[in-house]
């Protein structure tokens, strides 16, 4: 079987944010392909600090890994049960271990997801906006004018379907996206900001971008999912 682990997203006590069952499945397995090798240790043991790490076989999993390196992680579900544990959140989603599900399934593995945090669906809930329709696009350009166009394009999404619009930044540029966001969306279209998630530090609000140029926010190096709906 291969299990697909979430984690925290962020600086929370485990109990609040995963069932309790979760953790006699993970102290059961010694193969794990994970996205970060150090946190995935340190999370493995806030799980059970009597884990025996060196006993464990992990294998590193992110966008500069080959697809025949992967493959050879797969092949040992022949005979073994895995698991996939992601940065942070749920696994698969946003998250390069979807190319491993993808050759499990090819196989006939068993895959089970188990219960965790989503960022992107605990936004959504509490945002207020369209939950039976909406899109997740990841990372937006880098470039400004892409952006902006990019933007726009969610937007009229938005307008023609009430298709609510998911998008995210990396930490440090979230300030900038805010700025492109308020000043080139209509002020009648409404934005959700969800900020460090399930964490002491969580806030999250939407309102129209006309409130949000009269009240800016600092974002820098925060974990934001920014939202736009109507």
């Amino acid at each position: 079987m291969l299990f697909l682990i979430p984690t925290t997203l962020g600086d929370s006590r485990l109990e609040n944010v995963l069932p309790t069952g979760n953790f006699d499945i993970i102290k059961k397995l010694k193969y794990f392909i994970v996205e970060n090798l150090r946190s995935a240790r340190r999370f493995l043991k806030s799980i059970d600090k009597e884990i025996n790490i060196d006993e464990l076989t992990f294998f590193e999993l992110n966008q500069h890994t080959d697809l025949q390196t992967i493959s050879s992680f797969v092949k040992l579900l022949n005979s073994n049960d895995m698991g996939i544990i992601s940065e942070a959140g749920c696994p698969c989603v946003a998250d390069p271990g979807a190319v491993v599900v993808a050759l499990a399934q090819e196989k006939g593995t068993i895959v089970v997801p188990l219960v965790g945090p989503s960022s992107i669906l605990l936004s959504l809930m509490a945002s207020g906006f369209n939950g039976q329709g909406f899109a997740f696009s990841g990372y937006l350009p880098i470039d400004k004018n892409p952006r902006i166009q990019r933007l726009k394009t969610l937007e009229s999404r938005l307008l023609a379907e009430n298709q609510t619009q998911i998008f995210i930044e990396t930490p440090y540029r979230n300030n900038q996206l805010f700025e492109d966001i308020v000043q080139n969306l209509k002020p009648t279209t409404k934005l959700c900001i969800a900020c460090e998630i399930t964490t002491a530090n969580e806030f999250i609000k939407s309102s129209f971008i006309s409130n949000w140029k009269k009240n800016k926010i600092d974002l820098h190096k925060k974990t934001v999912i920014f939202l736009i709906g109507k």
